[in-house]
């Protein structure tokens, strides 16, 4: 498994070895000691989700409300996605800050992402699927979003694909708006809560 931390403090993609014989293919997108090693902390599961994008559509920018939160692992089982990791927690060193992994069935690379972060992906062509691990279930009370076409953002959507949005992604807020509002999550209480899901590693070892 090859770990590269992204250029969103915290984030990490982690690229897994596949196995190819004439039978097919064997992959194991997540490593509970890569993971591990690479963050620091554990990775619960409360929720696990799975969604089927045509070409061009976007999701995102997804958050939620920390604490909790809702750390998120994610990769493509099949078809291919440009994944989005956004820096929106206020007082962060990387704030504004983007990263973007291609995640596909070919590398099977997948994306962590911690409490507090921004997440947005497109869909590179039809029917592609994204695989999420979610640290807590579904809150929609505690859910919200930034508009994914925000100038500001400057995110990386290829200008070749027409992006779909929902509706709700696309009455989203910008980023200015979200700030002005006091939407965004703090990086300190960012901060405490990694600290505390560190701290339940050390317990359970």
């Amino acid at each position: 498994m090859k770990v590269r931390e992204l250029a969103v403090t915290g984030a990490f993609e982690f690229t897994p070895r596949s196995f190819v014989d004439n039978r097919g293919l064997f992959v194991a997108p997540f490593s509970e000691q890569a993971f591990v090693e690479a963050t620091g902390r554990p990775m619960r599961v409360a929720q696990t989700n799975h969604s089927t994008s045509k070409r061009g559509v976007i999701r995102g920018v997804h958050f939620a409300d920390v604490p909790p939160g809702q750390a998120k692992y994610v990769f493509c089982p099949r078809g291919a996605l440009l994944d989005v990791v956004i820096d929106i927690r206020v007082g962060s060193p990387t704030f504004g800050a983007w990263d973007s992994v291609r995640c596909d069935d070919r590398e099977y690379r997948a994306v962590f992402l911690p409490e507090g972060v921004g997440h947005a992906f497109l869909s590179l062509v039809d029917s592609s699927v994204m695989a999420y691990m979610c640290s807590t279930p579904y809150n929609p009370a505690a859910e919200h979003t930034i508009n994914p076409l925000d100038p500001e953002l400057g995110l990386p959507w290829p200008e070749d694909v027409r992006p779909v949005l929902s509706d709700r992604d696309a009455a989203a807020p910008d980023l200015a708006e979200a700030i002005a509002s006091e939407l965004l999550p703090s990086y300190a209480q960012c901060q405490s809560w990694y600290r505390s899901q560190a701290a339940t590693l050390a317990h359970l070892v």
